[in-house]
């Protein structure tokens, strides 16, 4: 048998179910892992190693007593620290949550725990999620388990880490720009970012609240509908949450995808395109192309002012949301101040890493009088245009196929100094942001350093059984990845 840690939570629910495990030894298993490598990973902020052993226990207990479990029951996992865990430490990478202890859990965490997950423990990120390495958290850097020399991408780098380097069964992320998509394409895993009101996003933090959703990385395609199953559906806690039908999407698997219309661009593979990543996503369309599938050369380009507009409306939003850590209610204070304003003034200064206080400071200009129609309602208007872009997209196709990044990842500190490039590293997730649509990250390939590259598909608002339709299909066809 293959270690218990390199397995998918499919095969791994298939023998606690047999009882040819138990959840107490696969927990242990996990623990021991992330033990052994998480000092050179860094994956984690916090692990939960007592509470996962009684969890487990308990598990072990209920299905010795005849019990009929969900499949995740017994599964270990763990969450980005953004995620509200009641009882639980949730920094978001920062000094200014480094003792906030939540008094209520995350409606897609108390979803797992009603469903018998194991949570391992809570995963590190960019401070407050902006960022795209992994580099800006308050604790340290989190690495690369394919190159330790390199990001992981961010911010839910922790989270891809993880899953790469076998410390958890699967992961939650965040995902605004393309948090949860571009660390699973830099560490070979399948990483999904559902339709905005697919999933609760109530106990979720906010970095940009018209934008951000919780994600999920995993090993495989499988696992990635297994668990969207589990935390999908309408939360009364969240106004933006669907009543939209849930459906099984596990049973389009292995439908085949013959006569399937995948969607390519204009101008995809522009010349700021790593030529691996050019060379694998093309390989990609080739196979998808013999296993039935029809390409579509799409006359349109992807908006190009898309990734302007997007900064514009995340860092507004981000201004907001910011505001209310301020020193007074909760969260880190300032010792030293000698009135009101100047407590404020230290707290914040304090308290936020370089890149949260940057983005803060360009958020509130642009939300100034005189900037806001210059800036905040064009990028309005391009978000607009974003959806007419799909729209019109997929009138021709049934899903669009691009990189997930144009770069495999990057070497730590590579770019550290380099605001444009970084940007650009979400050039062709953010479109699906704004529009509010699902994409979804599959591993397709590696460089000739032997870093992964990704593709992404992305398809109408709450199709993601579609997207699991054909990745599916291409990984049954190639294999599932490099984790």
């Amino acid at each position: 048998m293959k270690p218990l840690t390199s397995m998918t939570a499919s095969a791994l629910s298939t023998l606690l179910q047999a009882k040819e495990i138990s959840s107490v030894e696969l927990t242990n298993a996990f623990l021991q892992q992330i033990e052994s490598r998480d000092c050179e990973i860094g994956a984690y902020l916090t692990v939960c190693a007592a509470s996962a052993l009684q969890t487990a226990a308990s598990i072990d207990k209920r299905r010795a007593n005849g019990e009929k479990l969900p499949a995740l029951s017994g599964i270990p996992m763990a969450i980005k620290d953004n995620i509200c865990t009641r009882g639980i430490r949730t920094t978001c990478a920062s000094k200014m949550l480094s003792d906030y202890v939540p008094p209520y859990s995350a409606t897609v965490y108390s979803r797992l725990m009603q469903n018998g997950a194991v949570l391992l423990g809570k995963l590190n990120m960019d401070e407050f999620a902006m960022g795209g390495s992994t580099e800006n958290s308050a604790y340290h850097t989190t690495r690369n388990p394919h190159n330790t020399a390199y990001v992981p991408g961010g911010s839910s780098g922790g989270s891809a880490a993880a899953v790469a380097a076998r410390e958890a069964v699967y992961t939650l992320g965040s995902d605004t720009g393309g948090s949860v998509r571009l660390p699973a394409a830099f560490c070979g895993a399948v990483g999904l970012r559902p339709t905005y009101g697919r999933v609760s996003r109530y106990g979720l933090v906010a970095y940009a609240c018209s934008l951000d959703q919780v994600g999920i990385v995993t090993k495989d395609i499988r696992d990635n509908a297994l668990v969207l199953q589990t935390i999908a559906g309408y939360d009364a806690n969240d106004f933006t949450s669907s009543s939209a039908e849930i459906p099984d999407y596990t049973a389009v698997l292995g439908r085949g995808i013959s006569g399937l219309r995948i969607g390519v661009p204009k101008d995809v593979f522009s010349q700021t395109v790593q030529s691996d990543v050019k060379q694998v996503v093309a390989c990609a369309l080739e196979k998808l192309e013999s296993m039935g599938a029809e390409l579509v050369e799409l006359p349109y380009a992807i908006p190009e002012l898309a990734l302007q507009a997007y900064y514009i409306l995340a860092l507004a939003e981000a201004s907001c949301n910011l505001a209310r850590y301020d020193g007074v209610r909760y969260g880190y204070r300032a010792e030293a101040a000698e009135d009101l304003q100047c407590m404020y003034r230290l707290t914040r200064s304090e308290g936020f890493g370089s890149e949260v206080k940057r983005r803060i400071l360009v958020g509130a200009y642009l939300l100034g009088e005189s900037q806001k129609t210059a800036y905040y309602d064009k990028a309005l208007q391009v978000r607009r245009q974003v959806g007419l872009f799909f729209d019109k997209s997929f009138a021709m196709c049934d899903l669009i196929l691009t990189p997930t990044s144009p770069t495999a990842a990057y070497r730590i500190g590579e770019q550290s100094e380099d605001l444009a490039v970084k940007l650009g590293m979400d050039c062709y997730t953010v479109p699906a942001s704004l529009a509010g649509i699902p994409a979804l990250s599959v591993p397709c390939g590696i460089t000739a350093e032997g870093l992964p590259i990704g593709m992404q598909l992305t398809a109408p608002a709450f199709c993601e059984s579609l997207l699991y339709r054909v990745a599916y299909a291409y990984e049954r066809e190639v294999g599932n990845g490099t984790v």
